[in-house]
């Protein structure tokens, strides 16, 4: 990292549709801007732990656990920088191609990658989850001791919940929010944001 970088901190769930589509967002940004890009994990299924959900929710949420933990074992293995290229294979499987079979998600992804196949088990191994619920907790806002959400970011010693997108923006375009979203991230007065979603959801 240059002295001129800034470090923007993603957490992510790979279920996250959301924490998807601002993935892609910031690694637009990151060919524009002197952005130092790191992934972690945070758990949707912890964040909904007691949590009264739809039944379709529900299901995303217990079964979005075991890629969570794949990505854990994989980081502890292989060091965190292996979990750009790992979120990149499980999003284009989950959000792009619709594969609702996690475990197939899993095991495609580590083939892909030419990771260790043992780690698959790991989806299944709750033994993982104290180091799930460990990097799920330094997403946290450390003052407060809130939990915002899937996507976080942090930036500029400024911690957030999104920017939540309905789509990917490309070029001039995700450089541009990128600028703009530090403006706001820096001044210190602002802390929300939001108005009404229209429209699908564009994963690609």
């Amino acid at each position: 990292m240059t002295h001129s970088e800034t470090v923007v901190d993603l957490y992510f769930d790979p279920a996250c549709p959301f924490a998807w589509i601002t993935s892609r967002w910031l690694l637009e940004v990151e060919r524009q801007r002197p952005v130092d890009l790191r992934l972690h994990v945070m758990s949707l299924y912890l964040h909904n732990v007691g949590n009264e959900l739809p039944d379709w929710y529900r299901d995303l949420v217990d079964r979005s656990i075991g890629p969570v933990r794949v990505a854990v074992a994989a980081s502890e293995r292989y060091g965190e920088t292996v979990l750009r290229d790992l979120y990149t294979a499980f999003g284009t499987r989950i959000h792009e191609r619709g594969v609702e079979d996690f475990d197939a998600v899993v095991a495609e992804s580590l083939d892909e990658l030419g990771l260790a196949s043992d780690l698959a088990a790991a989806a299944h191994d709750p033994s993982y989850d104290e180091a799930v619920r460990r990097s799920h907790e330094a997403g946290v806002e450390p003052e407060s001791g809130g939990y915002v959400g899937t996507p976080t970011l942090h930036v500029d010693k400024t911690v957030w919940f999104g920017p939540v997108l309905r789509a990917v923006p490309r070029g001039a375009e995700a450089a541009e929010l990128f600028d703009s979203f530090r403006v706001l991230a820096r001044h210190p007065d602002v802390f929300e944001l939001k108005r009404t979603r229209t429209g699908s959801l564009r994963l690609d």
